[in-house]
């Protein structure tokens, strides 16, 4: 038993982030069906779905994450995770983990918060006859969205058509606008508040602003890996600075400079148009 753990934690650990998004999904919907509907068919995820309620939400705040976990249904988490697999695996190629959870979960508390909004700004409007919200669509959409507005241009193929990634990012906005008014216009609202977010993350992400931050400041909080106070003291080595800044700063700076560079110029000619180096070192910074 053991060493059955220690292989699956081997495997966990070598999978990236949204790998590891598709497993925790996969494991609610399973637990949930196989725990909780035991109790019967007409049992819901009340504990883990969105109310529009703002009471009830106050009660459950965890709600508001937890339902871009969970799934009433097979086909809606199939889907959904099959998306989130293809355009990850671009992601991941272009960017630090880090980053890719933090676009997801912003992504799935934006829909969140439009969900709710929504609701309490018109609540005789088009969320009137919706139910709790569940599904990790807006965290999708989020992702893809920032991929599409931070590279618009790249070139993508879809079997023997290829055209501008930001025409995928166009088409999702508008097959959504008519769903607001289906008898999913729940999801659709979240599907836009992913949208939203998705596109603002990228925007400030190539000014050089990281609005998700916040969330690596929780996440060293509370797994106690947050930088203790240290003791000032005065700096006899002048040689371990450049240009005002300590060498680790600086050597994050040059690095982060050759990424945006390197992105840059995919943005503008495409993936093809890197060399061998550029898409070496891209690969090795996007792990």
């Amino acid at each position: 038993m053991t060493s059955l753990n220690q292989d699956i934690r081997e495997k966990l650990s070598r999978l990236n982030v949204f790998e590891k998004i598709i497993v925790v999904n996969v494991a609610v919907f399973l637990i949930s069906f196989i725990v909780l509907r035991r109790q019967g068919s007409g049992v819901n995820l009340e504990w883990l779905s969105l109310s529009k309620s703002v009471s009830e939400m106050l009660s459950k705040p965890w709600t508001l994450l937890t339902y871009g976990f969970t799934h009433f249904s097979f086909i809606h988490l199939f889907f959904n995770m099959i998306v989130l697999y293809f355009f990850g695996r671009s992601f991941s190629n272009l960017f630090k983990q880090e980053l890719s959870l933090k676009v997801y979960i912003l992504g799935i508390l934006s829909g969140g918060f439009a969900f709710i909004l929504v609701y309490n700004l018109f609540p005789s409007g088009i969320l009137k006859t919706v139910g709790p919200l569940v599904g990790a669509s807006a965290g999708v959409r989020a992702v893809i969205i920032f991929l599409c507005a931070y590279l618009p241009n790249k070139d993508v193929r879809f079997f023997t058509f290829q055209f501008p990634l930001k025409y995928i990012g166009i088409a999702l906005v508008i097959f959504d606008i008519p769903g607001l008014f289906s008898q999913n216009s729940g999801g659709s609202v979240a599907h836009l508040g992913g949208c939203i977010l998705g596109y603002f993350y990228a925007k400030q992400f190539q000014k050089g602003t990281d609005i998700g931050h916040f969330i690596d400041r929780t996440i060293a909080y509370f797994s106690g890996t947050a930088a203790p106070l240290k003791t000032v003291h005065k700096n006899k080595n002048k040689k371990s600075s450049f240009a005002g800044k300590k060498k680790e700063e600086f050597d994050r700076f040059t690095h982060q400079k050759q990424i945006d560079l390197i992105l840059d110029k995919i943005s503008k000619s495409g993936y093809e148009s890197l060399t061998q180096a550029e898409k070496d070192f891209l690969f090795r910074a996007g792990k």
